[in-house]
């Protein structure tokens, strides 16, 4: 049940009766009507534009057409009263019943209130994280993980067919220097002497990848050249780092479904069949690029390229695939990886990228567009950096990776669930300070803390309503939910839907953590209230009828924390 969306055909209705009736001219487009939440609560429940975007091509004044609109819309008796405001907004005050009825919806559907069936089954590719191969996940790819699986779960709550998809970048240079570092823990387990030079993985966490390899080939490689060892260490490193990113996303509850290798695009004909497609569409030539920006003529050493003609999907310079020596730049393997992507069916593709990624927004987006002929949308969420603190101090440095703190430290400090939710109390083009103290606080400062514990303390009434022998059945009468403050925690629980699909239209799962605060304030606001106002109490005593629809109501909340939190990859407290 969204009751957005059922007013709003109500509207429509209204305006199609204002049409038959002539009070209205034919052919209008009502597309673009709106039913929302009002700005001001104190206006009423919802409001609606339809008289303000039918004004115009209508040529009538919206006061009039809203006055008009205002007249059929008394029929409906959800509806309590419409007032028109201002220059022609009409305000919608709903009747009680029709409040609790979002009640008894939320009841009936359980954890299925506020799923949609918006992505009617399209396929969405949500590749995320896709750290290099070469160490443990650190707490800016924390993020990224966060914000990508949540995201994949909002889709799929909204009736999307998702993938979750990590990318290994397995075919640069930074697995050959992985290797190296790998072949130094391996001759340290040997006890050789060894000295960690610039450019190299210093940290501890290679130690026992270094112990593993020599258990597996002995003193095979002590002694011998590079090119004896380094393909074989670096395809056995890859693996244990792999093994280590993986048991670092399930230390979150992230699953991906699939691992693409980077590798796999070499050497089998991929690239050059994305290249020659381009090509095919008259996108592919040679030419040189102009001086970079900042650069003059005489720093600047022109040479033929093969180019993408990426500026005709937006771009803001063309973009060399080949370099002048024949071999693929690092943009090729990306294009070949994509249109993979494209040629396995996918409706929608998002990657979601660090912040230092921006500028390969434009020229990722212009590759897309030309693959699938503008078919396939690509939606690029970059994650801005985290700052780790502990009050005034800022954590860099961890013994395990030597140089960064890792998502493995953080987890272990604050745990998954608090984790998961801190990492969503932004939006991801925001920086994040992650006050490791703070997130553990028992506040209404901590949105965390302040969303479970509406939930415990919902799990807690309901305990003791069992403990007296008062069953929370299915809804039945529910008039005592009748004072104001409860019917504004039911209009909070009646935007669940709504938000569930705005946020998903967005790609913007964040959304959901902060309306679950909002929710879980007006459940404490109420809460409170009945401290001093003992008619306001969940439990009453010796009046059953009024407890049991008070008890539905905080099940209801119960029911949206729930599937909120779980959007979230959080689970919901039963005590605290």
């Amino acid at each position: 049940m969204n009751i957005f969306s059922d007013i709003r055909a109500a509207v429509i209705e209204g305006l199609e009766a204002l049409t038959r009736e002539g009070a209205l001219p034919g052919g209008l487009d009502f597309g673009n009507v709106a039913v929302e939440p009002p700005r001001d609560a104190a206006h009423g429940d919802m409001a609606t534009n339809a008289a303000m975007v039918l004004a115009k091509p209508a040529g009538m004044k919206p006061r009039d057409i809203a006055e008009a609109l205002a007249g059929a819309l008394a029929r409906d008796g959800r509806i309590a009263s419409a007032e028109v405001a201002g220059p022609g907004f009409l305000n919608l005050r709903l009747s009680a019943e029709t409040w609790r009825g979002v009640v008894r919806a939320a009841l009936a559907a359980g954890a299925g209130y506020g799923r949609s069936d918006l992505g009617q089954g399209r396929r969405v590719n949500v590749e995320f994280v896709s750290a290099n191969p070469t160490g443990p996940m650190h707490v800016g790819h924390t993020r990224g993980a966060v914000f990508g699986d949540a995201l994949a779960r909002l889709l799929a709550f909204a009736g999307h067919e998702v993938t979750r998809e990590y990318y290994i970048n397995d075919g640069g240079a930074q697995v050959d220097v992985l290797a190296r570092s790998v072949y130094l823990r391996y001759l340290e387990a040997h006890g050789r002497p060894v000295a960690f030079e610039d450019g190299t993985y210093p940290g501890d966490y290679l130690v026992p990848v270094g112990e593993a390899l020599k258990a597996r080939v002995g003193d095979a490689y002590l002694g011998k050249d590079e090119g004896d060892w380094l393909a074989p260490i670096r395809d056995f490193a890859t693996e244990a780092m792999m093994a280590l990113i993986r048991e670092d996303l399930r230390l979150l509850g992230v699953e991906m479904d699939v691992f693409y290798s980077e590798k796999s695009l070499y050497g089998t004909g991929r690239i050059e069949a994305a290249i020659a497609d381009l090509r095919g569409k008259g996108l592919i030539y040679e030419g040189t690029l102009e001086p970079p920006k900042g650069k003059t003529p005489e720093d600047w050493e022109p040479r033929v390229q093969t180019l993408f003609r990426s500026t005709d999907y937006g771009d803001d310079v063309d973009r060399p695939v080949m370099k002048s020596d024949g071999s693929w730049t690092y943009f090729a393997p990306d294009i070949a990886y994509h249109f993979d992507k494209i040629e396995r069916g996918f409706d929608e593709l998002i990657d979601i990228f660090g912040a230092d990624h921006g500028g390969y927004v434009k020229r990722m987006k212009a590759a897309v567009a030309a693959l699938s002929g503008n078919r396939v949308p690509l939606d690029i969420k970059l994650m801005q950096l985290v700052k780790l603190k502990r009050g005034d101090e800022e954590l860099k440095m961890s013994k395990r990776a030597g140089t960064f703190v890792t998502l493995r430290d953080v987890v272990e400090m604050v745990g998954p669930d608090v984790t998961r939710f801190v990492m969503l109390t932004r939006k991801n083009d925001m920086a994040l300070d992650f006050d490791v103290d703070k997130v553990l606080e028992q506040s209404k400062d901590n949105p965390v803390f302040y969303v479970q514990y509406a939930h415990a303390r919902i799990s807690s009434v309901l305990r003791k309503a069992a403990e007296a022998g008062i069953e929370a059945g299915e809804a039945g009468d529910l008039s005592a939910i009748a004072d104001p403050a409860e019917l504004a925690l039911v209009a909070k629980l009646a935007e669940w839907p709504r938000l569930v699909e705005i946020a998903a239209q967005s790609h913007e799962p964040h959304r959901v953590a902060f309306y679950l605060y909002e929710l879980a304030s007006e459940f404490h606001a109420l809460w409170n209230r009945g401290n001093a106002q003992a008619s306001l109490r969940f439990i009453q005593e010796d009046d059953a009828a009024t407890t049991r629809a008070k008890l539905a109501l905080i099940r209801a909340v119960a029911i949206v924390i729930s599937n909120g939190l779980g959007i979230l990859g959080v689970t919901p407290a039963e005590k605290m």
